[in-house]
C-alpha cells in the first residue's frame, strides 16, 4: 500500500487506506490453509471464505464514500493523514463516541454475524495502549530476549494505522481434558527458545475467527492467573503467512453462491475460526508485548476493555436489526394490533434499548486513566455482556414464534419463477399490503439470523465470546464495589458498624 500524494489536491490531505482490490492481494501471501483434505492455494479457493473476503473488501472500499467516511475514517492528529477509524485511539468522551461509528458500521454491514470484523483486534491494542504505563514498567522474565513492552506496542499501533491492518485475534487454546492439570497446561502456547532477536514459539489457538482473511495474527494465552508458567506468559503478533503456522479450517456454515433472495445473509459468507498451529513459528523482539511475565497476563481483562466495548456494541446493533425484523413481519401479516404479538415485539424493544442503555452507560461513565486514554466504565460493560446472553436465545425464540409458519415453509426464487408453479406462490401467500416474494424475502432473512446453520454458529459464538454467565457474574462481583452501598444502608438503618 502507498500513501496517496495530494500535493496537487488541496481538498483532502494524504491518506493510509487500502482499496478492496488492495486488501485482497495483501491475502495471497502463501498462508498455509486446510480445509478436510484440501490445503488451499489462496484463501478465495474457499467459496464460503472467498464470499467472506469479498465483504471485507467492500469494507475497504467504503472508506473512500462519502456516505461511509465518518463512521471508518478519521485524521490521525499526529500525522494529518486519513487512517482508519478501526485503529482510533479515543482520549475524550466524544472520540469514544466517534470511535463506535465503526464498531455500528462494521455490525451492519455483516448483519452482527462478524463476532472479529477488521476492526475488534484493533480494540485489543487500544487496551494495551491504555495500560501502557504498566506494560513499561515491565521486563522480560525469559532469559536470552528483552524486548520493550510499551514501545512494542506503540509501534504495532502505529504499524496497524498506518498500513490499514486486519488482523485476528486468538485467545484461546485447543479444548483438552480439565480435569488433568498437565493436559490443560499442555494446552497453551509457550516459548521454546529465546535469543535476542526474538523468541519462538509452538503449541495451537483455536477459535481464531477471520483469521484466515486477515494479515496478522494476535495471540496470547487466556488466563491472567499467576500460576501460568513463565514460558507460557507471552503477548505478541506475527504475519498469519509467517513459517511455522498451519490453520485448520472449522466446517463451513454459510451459503456462499446461493441466490441473495434465498439467503440474505448466508450468501455474504462468514468469518471462518480456525485451529492455529504454532511450530517454531518465530516472533520478532519488536512484536512481543509481554514475556514470561504472570502478572503481565493478569492484565488481560482490562486490556480488553475495547474489545467487549465492540462485543456489547455489535450486540445492540444486532438486537435493533431484530426489532426491524419483527415490525416487519407484524407489517406483512397484519397482526399489528393483536396485544399478544404486541407483547412479543415490546420484549424485543425491551433487549434492544436495554443493551443501548448500557453502551451508552458505559461510554458516559468513561474514565481517563494516566495514558490519557479513556476507557469505556468496564462494569457496565460486563453486566450488559451478561445480560445480552442471559436473553439471546429466548429472543432468537420470540422472533422465530412471530413468523409463525412462515420460517417452516419457505421457497427459494427459482420456485417463485417457475412457470408450472410459481403462480401458485404468488396469488395464495401475498402478505398484508407487499407481495409474496416480498413476504418471503423477510421470512429468508429472518430464517439466516435466527435459524439456519449460520445462526447455530453465532449463537453458539456469542455465548462463548462473552464468557459463560457465570464467569461474568464473578467479573461483576471483582469489579463492583458495594462500600458506598453499605453506608447508604448503615446510615438508614442508623447501624454504627
Amino acid at each position: 500500500m502507498t500513501v496517496q500524494d495530494t500535493s496537487t489536491t488541496a481538498s483532502k490531505p494524504a491518506h493510509r487506506l487500502k482499496t478492496g482490490a488492495e486488501f485482497k492481494a495483501s491475502l495471497d501471501d502463501g498462508r498455509n490453509i486446510w480445509i478436510g483434505k484440501r490445503k488451499l492455494d489462496k484463501v478465495t479457493d474457499e467459496p464460503a471464505l472467498g464470499a467472506g473476503v469479498d465483504l471485507l473488501a467492500e469494507m475497504f472500499d467504503d472508506q473512500f464514500k462519502p456516505e461511509f467516511e465518518d463512521a471508518t475514517t478519521y485524521i490521525d492528529p499526529q500525522s494529518g493523514e486519513i487512517v482508519s477509524r478501526a485503529w482510533q485511539v479515543p482520549t475524550t468522551i466524544e472520540e469514544l463516541a466517534d470511535r463506535r461509528k465503526m464498531i455500528e458500521y462494521t455490525s451492519l454491514k455483516t448483519a452482527g454475524t462478524f463476532g472479529r470484523p477488521p476492526d475488534l483486534s484493533p480494540a485489543i491494542v487500544a487496551g494495551l495502549m491504555a495500560y501502557q504505563d504498566v506494560f513499561k514498567q515491565k521486563k522480560s522474565m525469559i532469559d536470552g530476549c528483552n524486548p520493550d513492552f510499551a514501545e512494542n506496542i506503540e509501534a504495532y499501533m502505529d504499524f496497524g494505522r498506518n498500513t490499514n491492518l486486519t488482523a485476528s485475534e486468538s485467545l484461546a487454546g485447543p479444548q483438552t481434558d480439565r480435569s488433568n492439570p498437565k493436559a490443560a497446561e499442555m494446552a497453551f502456547l509457550r516459548v521454546t527458545k529465546a535469543q535476542a532477536d526474538g523468541i519462538y514459539v509452538s503449541g495451537a489457538k483455536t477459535v481464531g475467527s477471520i483469521a484466515a482473511q486477515a494479515n496478522d495474527i494476535f495471540f496470547t494465552n487466556l488466563g491472567g492467573l499467576t500460576t501460568t508458567p513463565p514460558e507460557a506468559c507471552v503477548w505478541g503478533a506475527v504475519p498469519i503467512n509467517a513459517d511455522g503456522i498451519t490453520m485448520i479450517s472449522r466446517e463451513m456454515v454459510s451459503q456462499p453462491g446461493a441466490n441473495k433472495f434465498d439467503h440474505p445473509v448466508s450468501s455474504m459468507g462468514e468469518e471462518a475460526d480456525q485451529f492455529i498451529v504454532f511450530d517454531n513459528v518465530f516472533v520478532p523482539k519488536e512484536r512481543i508485548f509481554n514475556l514470561g511475565d504472570p502478572d503481565g497476563m493478569s492484565w488481560y481483562g482490562r486490556a480488553t476493555v475495547f474489545a467487549h466495548w465492540h462485543v456489547l456494541t455489535r450486540m445492540a446493533v444486532k438486537s435493533e436489526l431484530f426489532v426491524g425484523a419483527g415490525q416487519m413481519v407484524l407489517d406483512v401479516l397484519g397482526t399489528g394490533k393483536i396485544p399478544a404479538v404486541q407483547q412479543m415485539l415490546g420484549e424485543l424493544i425491551q433487549y434492544a434499548q436495554t443493551l443501548r442503555a448500557f453502551v451508552i452507560a458505559a461510554e458516559a461513565k468513561a474514565t481517563q486513566l494516566a495514558s490519557g486514554v479513556v476507557t469505556p466504565d468496564v462494569s457496565m460493560l460486563t453486566a450488559g455482556r451478561l445480560y445480552s446472553i442471559e436473553h439471546y436465545p429466548r429472543i432468537i425464540h420470540i422472533l422465530q414464534e412471530m413468523c409463525g409458519q412462515g420460517l417452516v415453509m419457505r421457497f427459494g426464487k427459482d420456485a417463485f419463477e417457475n412457470p408450472e408453479i410459481g403462480h401458485y406462490l404468488n396469488d395464495l401467500l401475498p402478505g398484508h399490503g407487499v407481495s409474496a416474494m416480498q413476504k418471503e424475502l423477510l421470512m429468508n432473512f429472518i430464517w439466516d439470523m435466527t435459524s439456519g446453520s449460520l445462526a447455530g454458529r453465532v449463537a453458539l459464538f456469542e455465548n462463548v465470546n462473552s464468557s459463560p454467565a457465570p464467569r461474568l457474574r464473578a467479573r461483576l462481583f471483582d469489579e463492583v464495589s458495594r462500600e458506598a452501598f453499605v453506608d447508604q444502608v448503615k446510615t438508614i438503618a442508623g447501624m454504627d458498624w
